[in-house]
């Protein structure tokens, strides 16, 4: 695996069908390196630190190759990196043989994944559209969460180097489809 974008986001309020709605996920590449620190990455908004930033969703990264998908469902949307609202855009990503708990070296940062993202309505903000929060719980891409172990600077072309596997664990794809089934979808 290896970051091909990095991604910050300001805060920014969206009137979405006559309600305001303040939220960070207007994320876009930056050419400079970013750092992630203990809750969240420096220089990127977190507007609603009850579902995002802390230690267990402190980078949020997200599979470049996912996005061919998605841009077959939504071909009319002005795609670039950052679009799903992660700091992290990454090759290879695959939700389905990273386990919770797995450790990777990458820049200057340890991490250790926590998690796969839940979508929530802002999804639906940034896509102009809410059918694709339903759209992005019924498929196994949810990215994956992570909590930052050693901070420090990441950048475009860093690669991940697995530390410890922790193969005993739920992969994020198992975890994701139990979170779905408990919520019915």
């Amino acid at each position: 695996m290896k970051i091909i974008s990095t991604n910050l986001g300001d805060r920014k309020e969206v009137d979405w069908k006559g309600k305001l709605i303040t939220t960070g996920i207007f994320k876009f590449s930056v050419d400079e390196p970013i750092f992630l620190d203990v809750e969240d990455v420096r220089g990127d908004a977190v507007c609603d630190r009850e579902h995002h930033g802390g230690i267990d969703q402190a980078v949020y990264g997200y599979s470049e190759k996912h996005y061919k998908y998605w841009k077959e469902l939504y071909p009319n949307l002005d795609w670039q990196y950052g679009m799903f609202g992660e700091n992290l855009t990454i090759d290879d990503l695959d939700e389905s043989k990273i386990h919770i708990g797995d450790t990777y070296k990458v820049g200057e940062t340890i991490l250790e994944v926590t998690k796969p993202r839940q979508p929530c309505m802002k999804l639906g903000v940034r896509f102009n559209n809410m059918k694709i929060v339903k759209q992005f719980w019924q498929k196994d891409y949810p990215g994956v969460y992570f909590k930052i172990l050693q901070t420090g600077l990441v950048k475009s072309g860093d690669e991940f180097t697995l530390i410890k596997s922790h193969s005993d664990n739920p992969t994020i794809a198992e975890v994701y489809q139990e979170k779905r089934a408990k919520k019915g979808m």
